[in-house]
C-alpha cells in the first residue's frame, strides 16, 4: 500500500513512514517522527519530537503527539515517546516526551484509547487497553497498569502507580496508589471496594474473585498496618491476583496508598 499525504500537509522529508499510513489535511509530521504500518493521522493533529507511533493507531484531528513536557525543569534534552500498536488517540488529546531527569521516555502500550482532551505527561507509563475518558489527565511519572479505566474529568496526581485492572470514578483526583482491581470513586478519590464488573469482563471464575475479596476484607480490617496486612496475604494465598496485589503493595514507590474504608 501506498503512503497518502495531503497536500496541505507539512511532513519532514526525514520522518520515517511505513506501508499504507495515510495523512490528513493540515498536520505537521516532524522529522524524528516514525509512523508504523497503517498509521492513520487525520486532519490538523501534530505529531513531533523523538516519536514512535505503533502499527494501526489512528490520531484524530487537533491532537497533539510528541511535543516537549509541560515541565519547567525541561531544557531541551533529547526524549522521547514510545506509542504501541492499535492506540486511538481522540481529538485534542495530548501525549508528551519524556524528561532526562525522569528516565527520558513516556511509554505507551497497545489498544489503548485516549478520548478527546485527555492527556498523558512525561515519563508517565501507560500499559495496554487502558481507557482514558474525557477530559481525564494522567500528570508526570505516573505508572498506569493494563485494563485501567480512567473516568471523565479524571486527574492521577504526579507518581502515583494504578494497579492492573482498577477502575477510576469520573470527576475523581487520584492523589495516592491504587491497588489492583481497585474501584475509586469520590472528588477527593476514595478506595471504595473492588472493580466488581471488570473482573466479571475479564473472565474470572467465582473462585479467584471470592479470593479477590477475602483479601481486600483482610486490608481493611485486618490485624497491623497496611504493609503487613500485605504480607500475610503474601505469604498466605494460592491465588495469582491476590498474590499480584499484594506484589504491588509491596513494592517500591514515591507515594503512599488509598486504602479501603
Amino acid at each position: 500500500m501506498s503512503v497518502l499525504i495531503h497536500p496541505s500537509s507539512v511532513v519532514d522529508p526525514a520522518a520515517s513512514l511505513g506501508e499504507g499510513v495515510r495523512i490528513g489535511p493540515f498536520c505537521l509530521i516532524g522529522p524524528e517522527v516514525t509512523l508504523a504500518d497503517g498509521v492513520e493521522v487525520k486532519s490538523h493533529a501534530v505529531v513531533t519530537g523523538w516519536t514512535s507511533v505503533g502499527a494501526g493507531c489512528v490520531i484524530f484531528p487537533h491532537a497533539t503527539v510528541g511535543e516537549v513536557p509541560q515541565d519547567l525543569k525541561y531544557k531541551g534534552e533529547r526524549t522521547r515517546l514510545i506509542i504501541g500498536a492499535r492506540n486511538r488517540i481522540r481529538e485534542g488529546a495530548t501525549l508528551n516526551l519524556g524528561t532526562e531527569g525522569g528516565g527520558g521516555v513516556t511509554r505507551v502500550g497497545d489498544d489503548n484509547l485516549f478520548m478527546a482532551g485527555s492527556h498523558v505527561g512525561h515519563d508517565s507509563t501507560v500499559g495496554n487497553r487502558v481507557v482514558v475518558a474525557n477530559g481525564s489527565a494522567i500528570a508526570g511519572h505516573c505508572q498506569i497498569g493494563d485494563d485501567v479505566i480512567i473516568g471523565g474529568l479524571s486527574g492521577i496526581h504526579q507518581w502515583v502507580r494504578v494497579g492492573r485492572g482498577a477502575i477510576i470514578g469520573a470527576v475523581t483526583m487520584v492523589t495516592n496508589d491504587v491497588i489492583p482491581y481497585g474501584l475509586v470513586q469520590g472528588a477527593r478519590g476514595e478506595l471504595d471496594g473492588l472493580n466488581l464488573v471488570g473482573l466479571k469482563r475479564r473472565g474470572l471464575d467465582r473462585t479467584a474473585i471470592s479470593a479477590l475479596r477475602h483479601a481486600y476484607e483482610e486490608l481493611a480490617k485486618g490485624e497491623g498496618s497496611f504493609l503487613e496486612r500485605a504480607r500475610r496475604l503474601s505469604d498466605t494465598t494460592d491465588s495469582d491476583e491476590v498474590r499480584e496485589m499484594a506484589a504491588f503493595i509491596l513494592s517500591a514507590t514515591d507515594r503512599s496508598f488509598l486504602t479501603p474504608k
